[in-house]
């Protein structure tokens, strides 16, 4: 990406809609006087008096028990160094919406501008009465081994750098998979760092804990290897100074089984890795360019056990697999800290979970065929939903066994299904579709690319690599937009009304007239379709000179569908194509169709809806629990309308066994399992919690949809259209440009799935 564009589009995120990226909301309700005379006067008075009484309390009647305060100076920040307090808070922000999306723990961001270990440590001290607990961020060795030393002292709360140990536990985990496989013993392994800043400190102290002996750990500087006989030594690297006769990190690697990079790019040679010992384990983790690139370093030698910091390659050692999780549990049983016990717990837990059966959804978003236990996965995917209700039980466990849990687990069963119940927010489904397109980019035809969100769009999927964009419209106009966004790369720019597009257009005819000469259609009429751009992207695709399409920016749903139906062929089985929308709500991904095709489908039509969409549901990783739509429950009602949603829910009982599908019913009693238990104890969907909703007629999915669109600030992506053998999509007239995004990422991974099939 252009430098500039890349810097421009980081500041827009940044600024619009609104400054920042985290905001508080009431969690009470505020709509009358009495509920603001409870909120605050005088009824806030008594839960006042309580905590006066009882400290704990404040556990009861505040947001303190899920509040952790991100704390930084700003003096070590990512890859910026020193740029100060009020520089690093995007950077603090940003660690707040980690915290939410991934383990739904609220923060408050906190700069502390001063440089002073003695005044940050009192400050922190002085407000740490409003959390549940502190995450330490962006703080320069050495300093932060003292800031966080003290105050994991002088407080009675959970205090974690998380720069220090979020690496460690997580690369500590990948150790203990990589040396099994490597069939290697922990106790004899010889070990070089490269670093000894905060992360590479705190990895070496938590190897050791698991078995490294100090004899056979290397630690090197910007001056080499960290020797005994150095002057001027902090504690922290005279814990790890060696007496061995070794100067060089190109002399420590030789005969190594482990090299963990945390310093800088470039500094490890081929030859370095092939001096180390058979079944090297490589850790190149520096950000943003490691110690050896991955292909570089697999090229070297064929029995590398290799991870990276990088999303794009095996064994990603991310820090996002820890601290969400870890402060998580500490919170749930009121830890006082969160001490070598519970980092321990994460670790084995991480490294356990990785040798488990990997659901399907995980191998879905990752575009695998299988993902098992080996040299290419040592390390679980941040993208696994297991990790919430894997690592914070093993936390709150070790707390709890250590002493340090002020509230005691009692059901574990409880536990593991509120931490799932958490993480309810349908946008991480789009972050995993997203991730999955990346794997695998197809290409992809924007049949109106001379609009402004449309080629936006196209950039931004050119950017991400979700895409390979094909741009089809005015070629001046493309060229104009493209120039006003700074997007000057060499894409497939088509005018289908141009002469230079001639001799395809009159191929594309020809193969349309052939499919459609007995439904009216003559060889000129053929000819003039084929200068529309809708008919001329449907070809491209029908051909395999695309992969996918996108279009309907500028007209109507009905008008950009029609020369699809005319020219794409629909998947085996299915008679009649229809079109869902993912909502994505708080308590996870909703599916509702037919949102955009069959005005008042039948009973067999409504079946096929219902099976189509249980398969796009699969696609994505989704076990289906399909709801089927009415104003009636269970047969209280005669009429027609209802009458037939009985018939198709009889007939997928009768032909489609193995889908979780029922109704007629309400959409409360569908979406509110309590009311669905009490009431009708027979339904399939007790006990599983709905995430399709098949509406009875277009009118009431597509109402429905748009309500909750625009009334509940709830993002929708679609409608995706379903039936297809070919990956056609169809967006909402005048879209943004995020939906346009979004649905192209849909578009890229149903093309995947189309081209495995």
């Amino acid at each position: 990406m252009n430098s500039n564009r890349k810097k421009s589009e980081a500041l827009l995120y940044h600024e619009f809609p609104t400054p920042g990226k985290i905001e508080v909301i009431p969690t009470k309700k505020y709509a009358t006087q009495r509920d603001l005379s409870l909120a605050y006067s005088p009824g806030v008075a008594e839960p006042c008096l309580e905590i006066e009484k009882n400290p704990d309390d404040a556990y009861r009647y505040t947001a303190k028990g899920n509040l952790v305060a991100v704390i930084s100076n700003g003096t070590a920040v990512l890859g910026l160094g020193d740029i100060g307090a009020l520089a690093g808070k995007p950077v603090m922000e940003g660690k707040g919406l980690l915290f939410k999306i991934f383990a739904d723990i609220d923060v408050f961001d906190i700069e502390v501008d001063t440089h002073d270990v003695d005044k940050f440590i009192e400050t922190v001290k002085a407000i740490s009465p409003t959390f549940g607990g502190i995450n330490l961020e962006d703080i320069k060795a050495p300093e932060a081994f003292e800031i966080e030393r003290r105050l994991k002292e002088e407080l009675d709360i959970p205090v974690m750098h998380d720069d220090q140990h979020g690496t460690a536990i997580i690369s500590a985990a990948a150790l203990l998979n990589a040396l099994e496989i490597a069939g290697k013993k922990i106790e004899n392994a010889r070990v070089v760092v490269s670093g000894a800043g905060a992360a590479a400190i705190s990895c070496s102290k938590l190897y050791k804990k698991l078995g490294i002996k100090a004899e056979n750990l290397v630690m090197c500087d910007s001056h080499g290897v960290i020797r005994k006989d150095a002057h001027n030594l902090t504690s922290q690297k005279e814990e790890f100074a060696t007496s061995r006769n070794l100067h060089t990190l190109e002399e420590a690697m030789v005969n190594a089984d482990v090299f963990l990079g945390l310093s800088k790019g470039g500094l490890v040679s081929t030859k370095m890795l092939q001096s180390m010992a058979k079944n090297p384990v490589v850790f190149a983790l520096a950000n943003p360019d490691p110690e050896i690139e991955y292909p570089t370093a697999m090229a070297s030698r064929s029995d590398i056990i290799m991870g990276t910091g990088r999303s794009d390659y095996p064994n990603q050692v991310n820090n996002i697999l820890g601290f969400p999780y870890i402060f998580r549990g500490a919170l749930d049983v009121r830890a006082t800290a969160i001490n070598e016990e519970m980092k321990l717990a994460a670790v084995k837990a991480l490294a356990n979970l990785t040798k488990e059966t990997v659901p399907e959804q995980v191998i879905k978003t990752y575009n695998l065929k299988s993902l098992e236990f080996g040299k290419d996965y040592i390390i679980p995917k941040p993208f696994d939903n297991r990790l919430i209700s894997t690592i914070p039980p093993a936390v709150a466990k070790a707390a709890m066994e250590s002493g340090v849990a002020k509230k005691p687990i009692k059901d574990w069963d409880a536990y593991k299904e509120s931490l799932a119940a958490r993480l309810g927010t349908g946008n991480k489904l789009m972050r995993m579709i997203t991730n999955r397109a990346k794997t695998d980019p197809k290409r992809v035809v924007f049949a109106e690319a001379d609009n402004y969100n449309v080629i936006k769009a196209a950039q931004i999927c050119y950017d991400e690599g979700t895409a390979k964009p094909i741009l089809l419209g005015d070629k001046a106009e493309i060229h104009k937009l493209m120039k006003q966004i700074h997007f000057e790369v060499d894409l497939p720019i088509i005018d289908p009304k141009s002469d230079s597009e001639k001799v395809r257009r009159d191929e594309f005819a020809q193969k349309y007239w052939e499919k459609r000469n007995r439904k009216g259609v003559s060889f000129i009429s053929a000819q003039k379709l084929m200068r529309e751009r809708n008919y001329f992207a449907a070809m491209m695709v029908n051909e395999g000179q695309a992969d996918a399409l996108i279009t309907g920016f500028t007209r109507s749903y009905p008008s950009a569908l029609k020369p699809m139906i005319e020219l794409v062929d629909k998947t085996q089985g299915v008679n009649r194509i229809a079109a869902a929308n993912i909502m994505l709500t708080k308590r996870g991904p909703i599916f509702f169709s037919d949102t955009a095709v069959n005005i008042n489908p039948s009973s067999k039509e409504l079946a096929n809806i219902a099976n189509m969409t249980a398969h796009l549901m699969s696609i994505f990783g989704i076990k289906p629990n399909l709801a089927m739509l009415s104003y009636s429950n269970f047969g209280n009602s005669d009429l027609p309308e209802a009458k037939k949603v009985t018939d198709a829910v009889a007939y997928l009982h009768e032909f489609y066994p193995e889908l979780n599908v029922d109704g007629e019913i309400q959409a409360d009693f569908a979406l509110t399992n309590t009311m669905l238990n009490d009431k009708f104890p027979f339904s399939k969907l007790n006990n599983n919690p709905v995430n399709g909703l098949i509406f009875p007629n277009l009118d009431s999915a597509n109402i429905s949809y748009k309500i909750l669109k625009s009334l509940n600030n709830i993002e929708s992506v679609g409608p995706i259209v379903m039936g297809f053998n070919k990956a056609v999509h169809i967006i909402q007239y005048g879209c943004d440009i995020d939906e346009i995004v979004n649905m192209t990422s849909i578009a890229v991974v149903d093309a995947q799935e189309k081209a495995n099939q």
